[in-house]
């Protein structure tokens, strides 16, 4: 049996195979990883289709591949008439070959200084991840192994000749992927960032009063922020369609749906999964759906279909503590709501200064497309509903 790549679609034209987790020879049980390959957007595991033996391996770890591309031949049934191997130790090398290895857990052991082959592996069948490499790194108390012939020593290893010890280490294929799209919307749109506040009061006291409620009635699901935002952004975009259109060439394309991405950062770099029909979503489904989507994020578990389209996007800064950025464009997409962190201060209410929960907002938007005082009344459309949140739900 033939062993192929996944079928990638338009917007990803090849991957890398990040890593083996079996090599020719080795006896499989059906699922059971066998190949990672990273692409721009996401990390795409292939699985043995049934027991039995990889039998050649014909694409190495680092080379490029591109849809239905044969990367390896498989032979059905003998591990159905093969026994279990016994058990090893996780960190043991094997003929001389580093036990399995998430791409995650390689790049952390790499950036540490980690030896993989000594990490203990906690995973399936003593797969190493991310958590085994980092427990070793905060417990590592014993003296470093000396550097390999040829390596570069660090400064502990060789006092006076290594006091600016550098490390080069290419880009995964995300990161690299993230800076080609955000150079290329520099220059290929005319892009402007408008700004905003808005006062957090109303929102913050909607959450006090109802999130245990909230909670009870959609199976634990927390009421957050990000939930008024997205449906608050759909409503402004529903007044608003270029906000929500895109440029194809000399063409102007206006959606007539409400596909909403949401940036999530994690440890191979930031992606935006999307929430489809976002304007039929309850907060309940919204938050759910953010939730599953942070998680499976930090797994490397999100498919391509989930991170493919989007008409907006919406970026909260605020959880890592930023007060004001300039959000970057997802192109083709005209428009960018960045959130920031949520700050008291001292503002005018009715006469009288008062100290309020306030969030700057920034609207990053496609001049080509959108002007300004457009984007000025969206980002004005999103601070109202959000101040008078009952307007989301009458649609006023």
């Amino acid at each position: 049996m033939d062993i192929r790549a996944p079928t990638f679609p338009e917007s990803v034209p090849d991957g890398v195979i990040a890593a083996w987790h079996k090599r020719a020879g080795d006896v499989v049980r059906r699922d059971e990883p066998l190949a990672d390959i990273e692409t721009e957007k996401v990390v795409l595991e292939i699985v043995a289709p049934a027991d039995g033996t990889l039998v050649a391996v014909l694409k190495a770890e680092g080379d490029t591949v591109v849809s239905d591309e044969l990367i390896a031949q498989f032979e059905l049934g003998a591990a159905a008439a093969s026994p279990a191997p016994a058990a090893e130790a996780p960190q043991a090398i094997v003929d001389g070959r580093a036990p399995a290895a998430s791409p995650a857990a390689r790049k952390l052991a790499l950036e540490r200084g980690i030896d993989i082959a000594a990490v203990t592996g906690t995973g399936r069948d003593g797969r190493i991840t991310r958590d085994d490499v980092a427990q070793a790194a905060s417990g590592a108390a014993a003296p470093a192994e000396p550097p390999a012939a040829g390596e570069p020593a660090l400064a502990d290893d060789a006092p006076g000749e290594g006091d600016r010890p550098e490390r080069r280490v290419p880009m995964t294929r995300l990161r690299a992927s993230v800076a080609r799209r955000l150079v290329e919307a520099q220059r290929n749109a005319a892009m402007l960032t408008t700004f905003n506040e808005v006062d957090m009061t109303a929102v913050r006291t909607l959450r006090a009063r109802h999130q245990e409620a909230f909670q009870r009635a959609h199976n634990g699901a927390r009421l957050g922020f990000m939930s008024f935002f997205v449906r608050a952004s759909v409503e402004a975009l529903k007044r608003f369609p270029a906000v929500n259109a895109s440029i194809d060439g000399n063409d102007i394309v206006y959606h007539g749906y409400y596909d909403v991405g949401v940036a999530v950062s994690t440890e191979r770099g930031l992606v935006v999964p999307v929430l489809r029909d976002a304007d039929a979503l309850s907060f309940a489904q919204i938050e759910d759906q953010i939730a599953d989507y942070g998680a499976r994020a930090a797994a490397n578990k999100l498919t391509i279909e989930e991170m493919t389209g989007g008409t907006f996007t919406v970026s909260n800064g605020g959880v890592f503590g930023s007060l004001l950025s300039t959000p970057i464009l997802n192109p083709p997409q005209t428009g960018i709501l960045g959130m920031h962190k949520i700050e008291d201060r001292p503002v005018v209410v009715d006469g009288q200064i008062a100290a309020r929960p306030m969030m700057y907002l920034a609207m990053s938007y496609d001049h080509r497309l959108i002007d300004g005082q457009e984007a000025v009344r969206f980002l004005v459309a999103v601070k109202d509903l959000i101040e008078d949140p009952a307007k989301i739900l009458l649609e006023l």
